[in-house]
């Protein structure tokens, strides 16, 4: 106003403008600066880091999990190889391998009764249900089970001989 660029009116407008701005803001809101915006972000990057890496550590404990469960069927189920003259050979990471068995389990191992199990950078020999539930868990742990045939299944039977009465109420 000294300098006689503006008069007491447009001073006067411009206070009014001002205030009506003010007055327009909702209170406790301060436009976010730079400073606030970058913070925001860099903490929605680390929340990002830390549920990836929570859910790698999830994933890390149900694989050491399922490892302990592998580990205690086969602990608990494994057949004892000792005395066994035979060699079964089967592939493992495309070689060769060789285990002795005897000659019923060697039988057992072709007509897909028992399986080759590797754990704990070992061989063992279980039976087919026991695999098949190592299977579900880790298809990579068992080595070797052939699929049964047919006319196998029928042999297993005990009760094939006997005849299922007509009258019989499940």
């Amino acid at each position: 106003m000294k300098a006689g660029l503006a008069d007491e009116k447009k001073a006067n407008a411009i206070k009014k403008e001002k205030h009506k701005q003010r007055k327009q803001q909702p209170k406790g809101t301060v436009q976010p600066n730079e400073t606030q915006i970058r913070a925001q972000q860099s903490r929605a990057e680390k929340a990002d880091r830390d549920r990836k890496l929570n859910l790698e550590r999830q994933q890390a404990a149900e694989r050491k999990a399922v490892q302990a469960q592998i580990r205690q069927l086969v602990q608990t189920n494994r057949l004892d190889r000792r005395g066994g003259e035979t060699a079964y050979q089967f592939v493992h990471d495309k070689k060769i391998k060789k285990i002795y068995v005897d000659e019923t389990m060697l039988d057992q191992l072709s007509r897909g009764r028992l399986a080759v199990v590797y754990i704990n950078e070992a061989y063992e020999l279980v039976a087919e249900g026991v695999a098949r539930k190592i299977m579900d868990r880790d298809p990579t742990a068992v080595l070797v089970l052939h699929e049964r045939q047919k006319d196998d299944e029928a042999t297993d039977d005990p009760y094939a001989d006997y005849e299922i009465p007509d009258d019989l109420m499940w």
